[in-house]
């Protein structure tokens, strides 16, 4: 790589923002309609970008920040998904039962977030997209840009670490 152009000297990174923060900042904006939402995202992507300034050169700087905030945006998504389904669910049941279970149930709902959470996020993503989305493996392949193969591999494994975190609850 090219030292004059590399992406984690400071004058090369600023470039870069200059040139696509406000590009992306719109295209997430017409994604979210919540312009704090799609300003969060786009300092998000540029500190991933920061974070991996070695592996990227920029000339591919502008694609890996729409992929990545992309990826966030789908998370963010997938995030909203579940905790309206959960409080959707919960409402519908919550007259009949007793405050014990209720109690127990809200402690497994923390620990079952946090045991999503602690998953990595290509794990999170998959699996996320697997079950909360619907989506298929080929269809999440797409999203991701990866193989049918690694897709399954990913979802796979996150079961596997949400079972492990499971059992211990």
């Amino acid at each position: 790589m090219n030292k004059e152009k590399d992406t984690c000297k400071e004058e090369v990174f600023n470039t870069l923002y200059r040139d696509h923060a406000q590009s992306l900042h719109n295209f997430l904006y017409f994604k979210t309609t919540n312009k704090d939402q799609s300003h969060d995202i786009t300092q998000e992507a540029f500190i991933k970008l920061w974070n991996n300034c070695k592996k990227v050169s920029p000339e591919k700087a502008k694609s890996f920040l729409f992929t990545v905030a992309n990826n966030l945006f789908l998370n963010a998504i997938a995030h909203q998904k579940v905790v309206l389904n959960f409080k959707k669910s919960k409402t519908t049941v919550i007259n009949e039962q007793s405050p014990e279970y209720l109690m127990e149930e809200k402690e497994f709902e923390a620990r079952l977030n946090k045991a999503i959470a602690d998953l990595t996020e290509v794990q999170r993503t998959a699996f996320l997209l697997s079950r909360v989305e619907g989506k298929k493996y080929k269809e999440i392949a797409e999203i991701l840009g990866i193989s049918e193969k690694a897709a399954g591999k990913r979802i796979h494994d996150a079961l596997e670490a949400l079972r492990e975190q499971i059992e211990k609850i």
